[in-house]
């Protein structure tokens, strides 16, 4: 894997051991497994990373959306927060050296979770996509703007596909996530393959402290 991470997040619409059985194939190319269920239970997301445990997938792969309980429990990679979880500061203080995501949609929001403690942000979305269809894109110019003047890693999120990709890191996105461009593509593993060419390439024009 390059210096750009890919992170794969669970759409929440795909029964649980789909996702499982398609983060198993693809697993060696990707970063990151987000598991965002947030239809599931405490108990139900433990039982989700015992599996993908149990299939290969690392823990250290594996970060879980809002449930810091779990993330803490199953000594995964971490959690990642949005706009109706803890604070980034309270969870930090709470858990200290549990790696800490949060989900932010503007400048300002990124600045905050820098104050915070956050360890890096996703921030979107970038371009047009399904599961927003009526609130307008970002753009890569504002993502320019955060990843220029926040000092965390900044990943991209939203309608991201190979075509786009490179816009996205010459932005100096650190990397991309992904819901349906792989999860629900038809060869999940050709897809993976698709965007880590680009990830693997670059895209780093030398502005950029994360490169």
């Amino acid at each position: 894997m390059g210096a750009h991470e890919l992170h794969i997040i669970s759409t929440g619409r795909q029964p649980i051991e789909k996702f499982i059985n398609i983060a198993t194939k693809i697993q060696d190319d990707v970063d990151y497994f987000h598991l965002r269920e947030k239809q599931m239970t405490a108990s139900q997301l433990y039982q989700a990373v015992t599996l993908l445990h149990q299939k290969n997938v690392p823990r250290s792969k594996i970060i879980i959306n809002d449930r810091v309980d779990v993330a803490w429990a199953q000594m995964v990679s971490g959690v990642q927060l949005g706009y109706q979880s803890l604070d980034t500061k309270i969870v930090k203080q709470a858990f200290p050296g549990i790696r800490t995501g949060k989900s932010v949609h503007s400048f300002q929001e990124a600045k905050e979770a820098e104050q915070n403690g956050a360890d890096y942000v996703i921030y979107g979305h970038i371009f047009q996509t399904k599961s927003k269809p009526n609130i307008p894109p970002k753009g890569v110019k504002k993502l320019r703007d955060i990843t220029m003047n926040v000092n965390l890693p900044v990943i991209a999120i939203g309608g991201i596909t190979p075509a786009n990709c490179d816009a996205v890191l010459k932005a100096g996105a650190r990397g991309i996530a992904v819901m349906s461009g792989v999860l629900e593509a038809e060869n999940p593993i050709q897809a993976v393959k698709e965007y880590c060419k680009i990830l693997k390439k670059g895209g780093y024009d030398g502005n950029s402290h994360f490169k």
